[in-house]
């Protein structure tokens, strides 16, 4: 099993193979890092459908919705809509067998959604997938994944903030503190209000307040903080309450094992913004606790290499580590080196 899931796409090893581990102790080598690692559930999942058998797909999923696990269902139907953008004959299968299957209606709705947002005709071909959505969401009134498609929906086809609220408190009403749910409405404010990064952060610091520790919603003032240090516009956010967004999800980490899966994004994310905010130290501490798993996200907003864009922030931390000196300027918190150019961000998307 360890051989064929090398294979499939959705692990990319680096280029960079061959390297030495690291002198510093507990972090894996350069070709030991691995880019959107699934977990141990999602894994054979995915290596079944590569196979073309849907099974172990559906009963993740059905499994997720029995114990109303809305986050790792969240997780998997997007890392299954991903998977069927290249080869989709299972999925098509499963739909074929079980048309009205609330699991396998969602991941069509994502997968639909997902191959409209690139196309300069997205606002349009949008519009055709409302009635997939619509039944994804009848499928089972429980669930709020649906919805959360539906607020990603609503964004790229440019609905109207009424319309946009009304899908707000379907969601909410469903799971007040569902992760997803929340980054899409964080994503529709800065959409909308470009530069609007004090009403942004206003948002996400009263959904983390709110929010149990251990709720992944404490790391969505620290999104609203790389919005703003990667965008370049709008009044100034003061820095501590940068800082302030960066130390609760720092606390938020801490709650979970080193090197696992599924608390990776959130890390991989913490670092980019705890480096662009000079703090090397803390960045360092995360990277030890990513391990081997690297995300793409933040790392492919700011590069079309996010594996290699990892590595390189990775070995700029490790040669400025305590007792060395940092090669390169910290990054203010507008964003720029101090003293050189600003590096160009891709606008975030879908």
């Amino acid at each position: 099993m360890v051989g064929t899931m090398a294979a499939l796409p959705f692990i990319r090893p680096t280029r960079m193979a061959g390297t030495a581990p690291h002198p510093v102790a507990g972090l894996p080598a350069d070709d030991e890092v691995l880019l959107d690692v699934p977990d141990e559930r999602l894994g054979p999942a995915l290596v079944a459908a590569a196979q073309g058998a849907y099974g172990p797909a559906a009963g993740l999923l059905a499994d997720t919705r029995e114990q109303r696990a809305w986050e790792d269902r969240d997780r998997y139907a997007t890392r299954l809509a991903a998977f069927a953008r290249s080869r989709s004959e299972w999925l098509t299968d499963w739909r074929a067998a079980a048309p009205h299957d609330p699991d396998a209606l969602l991941v069509a709705a994502q997968l639909a959604v997902d191959r409209a947002w690139p196309s300069p005709a997205r606002a349009e071909l949008l519009r055709e997938v409302s009635p997939l959505i619509t039944a994804a969401a009848r499928a089972d009134d429980r669930d709020p994944v649906p919805w959360r498609i539906a607020l990603d929906h609503a964004r790229g086809s440019r609905a109207g903030h009424r319309y946009f609220e009304e899908l707000w408190e379907a969601a909410v009403r469903r799971a007040p503190l569902h992760y997803g749910c929340h980054v899409a409405a964080l994503r529709y404010l800065a959409s909308s209000w470009h530069g609007s990064h004090r009403e942004c952060f206003h948002f996400a610091d009263l959904a983390a307040q709110d929010a149990p520790a251990g709720s992944p919603v404490q790391a969505l003032p620290v999104r609203a903080a790389f919005g703003y240090l990667t965008d370049g516009c709008g009044p100034e956010v003061p820095r501590a309450r940068l800082d302030a967004a960066a130390d609760r999800a720092v606390a938020f980490s801490a709650r979970f094992p080193a090197a696992v899966p599924w608390p990776a994004e959130i890390r991989n994310l913490l670092t980019c913004v705890l480096v662009r905010l000079g703090r090397r130290e803390d960045a360092l501490a995360q990277v030890r606790l990513i391990g081997p798993y690297a995300t793409s996200f933040p790392w492919d907003r700011l590069s079309d290499d996010p594996l290699g864009q990892f590595l390189r922030v990775r070995a700029h931390l490790l040669a400025a580590a305590p007792g060395q000196p940092p090669r390169r300027a910290p990054r203010g918190p507008s964003g720029k080196a101090r003293g050189g150019r600003r590096e160009r961000v891709r606008p975030g998307d879908h």
